[in-house]
């Protein structure tokens, strides 16, 4: 338990949830008090190569539709990669500590060897899907909708879609990029809230819900696809709305709960959680004591037993 004194002034820079998007949803699931540190006190982490090479791969494959279909090549797509690194490390700086030695100098052959991972995985994909013949609708889409009855102010989903293709008649499939393996089946559950809680904004936006979604998973090679039906978009709906009401507590009371897991060993904050001996910091805004309410765990079942399906390609 986050033990926390009231703040009416509340810390610089802190600021109460405004909206939802999936990997801070994924984040309150994992630890509420991780997603405290997320959102609310907005501890900085240390940047990641993975996600970094990541955040790089998913430029080329946006970018590479900017060219005609015809020119969508494998070499083409990897002549990309350097520059999209370099437009990303313009913008961010303090990721060059990535390929730093000891001594503090640059380390050329790891920055070399982390590009050519890329170029693979980006080479990858041509393996899994044509884009001589795609010509996405969307790519990069922000996406953001209310529920105007969930709560005073409603509750704002937001997030960023990889790319949205739409069929002649008007079918949607959501395509998102992953630079990993994919998960086996019993650890399927992450990714598809990512992907329904997508596709219910998209249904929300458009009043049509999505035919197919769609996970490439580049590093194992991998297309994981599902076909989700109104039943469960309304499952997750529900989810999300109790979610907030979880997460809107929690921000009132100051009560943060961390929630140990094998996944607490890759948490930059393990130096101010109570489950490794350390102190939180103070808590930055006004707390409003009241009782803890309960919160379920995963997303919710379809109150009918009515399920898509998800399929390996």
């Amino acid at each position: 338990m986050d033990t926390a004194s009231e703040n009416p002034a509340g810390r610089a820079g802190a600021a109460r949830p405004a909206s939802l998007s999936p990997s801070r949803a994924a984040d309150f699931m994992q630890c509420p008090l991780l997603y405290r540190f997320r959102v609310i006190d907005r501890l900085p982490e240390k940047p990641s190569a993975a996600a970094t090479r990541g955040t790089v791969v998913h430029a080329v494959l946006e970018r590479l539709f900017d060219a005609p279909a015809d020119e969508r090549t494998v070499p083409r797509a990897r002549g990309l990669v350097p520059g999209e690194w370099e437009r990303l490390l313009a913008a961010k700086p303090e990721l060059a500590e990535l390929f730093l030695r000891e001594d503090g100098s640059h380390d050329a052959d790891r920055l070399g060897t982390w590009l050519a991972d890329a170029e693979r995985l980006v080479e990858r994909w041509f393996t899994l899907e044509d884009p001589t013949r795609l010509e996405p609708a969307e790519r990069e889409l922000f996406v953001e909708t209310v529920l105007a009855d969930a709560g005073p102010s409603g509750l704002t989903l937001r997030g960023i879609v990889d790319r949205v293709d739409v069929t002649p008649s008007g079918d949607v499939r959501i395509v998102d990029y992953k630079t990993g393996k994919a998960p086996a089946p019993r650890f399927r559950e992450t990714p598809l809230f990512q992907m329904m809680f997508y596709a219910l904004v998209i249904w929300r936006l458009r009043g049509r819900i999505p035919r197919r979604l769609q996970l490439v998973y580049l590093g194992s090679g991998d297309v994981l696809t599902y076909d989700p039906v109104e039943a469960e978009l309304l499952a997750v709906e529900r989810k999300l709305r109790a979610l907030w009401e979880a997460i809107s507590l929690a921000t009132e009371t100051g009560d943060w709960r961390p929630r140990p897991t094998k996944l607490c060993g890759w948490c930059d904050h393990q130096a101010v959680c109570p489950e490794f001996g350390g102190t939180p910091p103070p808590y930055p805004l006004p707390v409003v004591p009241a009782p803890r309410a309960a919160e379920g765990d995963g997303p919710a079942a379809p109150a009918d037993g009515a399920q898509g399906r998800m399929d390996e390609v």
